[in-house]
């Protein structure tokens, strides 16, 4: 069982935060520009957090999903991919980190 978060949820709050607001996002002292995805021009961008890449991804609002259903309702959903493994491991909304697997455990 892995104990240890590999998450930096400030990190992952910051990047939620800037990619929503701004063309570029800056970590420590590195300038990254936010992209867009080709179909729904969704706001995406991709940056290392622990030695890890990671892709943020702006929710699809047209989504069924409750997370869908948040950015539809006009909260700002932020998924979070790790490049390698390629799965879902954190969701910020408004914010608020979440990570999956953990999410029923308290911080």
């Amino acid at each position: 069982m892995r104990r240890a978060s590999a998450i930096d949820h400030d990190l992952v709050r910051s990047v939620a935060t800037q990619m929503m607001n701004s063309a570029r996002l800056e970590i420590d002292g590195k300038s990254i520009p936010v992209k867009r995805t080709s179909s729904q021009r969704l706001r995406t961008v991709t940056f290392r957090m622990g030695g890890r890449e990671f892709v943020a991804i702006e929710q699809n609002p047209e989504k069924p999903s409750r997370w869908g259903q948040l950015a539809q309702a006009g909260h700002r959903v932020v998924q979070f991919k790790d490049v390698e493994s390629n799965r879902f491991v954190a969701v910020s909304v408004d914010g608020e980190v979440k990570e999956y697997g953990r999410l029923g455990e308290q911080e």
